[in-house]
């Protein structure tokens, strides 16, 4: 689609007071002005982004192919209990045993 085809999105002054209100930003006149503009050209960017035909591409995160940095994760044997339980302080009924923190 041609540009000129595609409406122009302006933000008004007001819609710009408005967007501000909920960010909780006081902007000067200046400030309101040229927010204006930025934030017109960012929605006609987007405009122009909707009007591409993705049809035939399939949705991605990433333009990378996918890999995974981690390891399997496969079971393996742990530790034995006596082994488990040699280092430490003190043990009961076959567990840790550890000062209360509550009185």
């Amino acid at each position: 689609m041609p540009n000129d085809i595609i409406p122009a999105m302006t933000l008004t002054i007001e819609q710009v007071e408005h967007i501000a209100n909920l960010a909780r930003l006081e902007l000067s006149a200046s400030e309101k002005e040229r927010m204006s503009q930025q934030l017109s050209a960012i929605l006609d960017y987007v405009n122009r982004l909707q009007s591409l035909d993705t049809a035939g591409i399939p949705p991605t995160s990433s333009v990378l192919p996918p890999r995974s940095v981690l390891r399997l994760d496969e079971p393996h044997p742990g530790l034995d209990l006596e082994t488990l339980l040699r280092n430490a302080p003190e043990t009961e009924a076959d567990q840790f045993r550890v000062p209360p923190v509550l009185d």
